[in-house]
């Protein structure tokens, strides 16, 4: 038994540690596992913001809808988004506005810029909400590619 302690004593006496190589070694792969989950993140991101102006859109839309119904029209271009907050008060009006049909000022989009509404769309559709993606502006693909309602 005595042996047997002796030789674990010695092995623990003779160990010198990790080498300076082999500590570089664990830290880039550390930093190629961190990179890694670091893009990944960023890329879902993206995808959630994405998701996100879907999201506000169709829930925009749904506000139009209610308004149209209460109005008998939608608001002009002129009168945008915000009248779906307050009352416009530049024709044309209706006596039966019966809003708020949101209850906070139209929002930004995902990336902090304001939606875009026209009336009508540009494809015929009676109203058109759009994003412009990340960018900002008009056009682009993957995370800078317009979101729109008419498509």
């Amino acid at each position: 038994m005595k042996n047997l302690k002796n030789k674990i004593f010695e092995a623990v006496k003779n160990d010198d540690g990790w080498t300076f190589m082999e500590t570089l070694i664990v830290i880039a792969i550390i930093l190629i596992l961190s990179a890694t989950v670091g893009f990944a993140a960023i890329n879902s991101l993206e995808k959630s913001r994405i998701a996100a102006a879907k999201t506000q859109i169709e829930s925009l839309a749904t506000a139009l809808e209610a308004y149209y119904i209460d109005c008998g029209n939608y608001p002009t271009a002129e009168q945008g988004l915000a009248a779906l907050r307050k009352k416009p008060e530049t024709s044309p009006t209706s006596d039966n506005w019966g809003g708020p049909y949101i209850y906070k000022n139209a929002p930004k989009d995902p990336w902090g810029n304001e939606y875009e509404y026209t009336c009508p769309a540009p494809d015929g559709s009676p109203y058109g909400i759009r994003s412009f993606g990340a960018d900002g502006i008009e056009g682009g693909e993957s995370k800078d590619a317009d979101i729109k309602s008419w498509e």
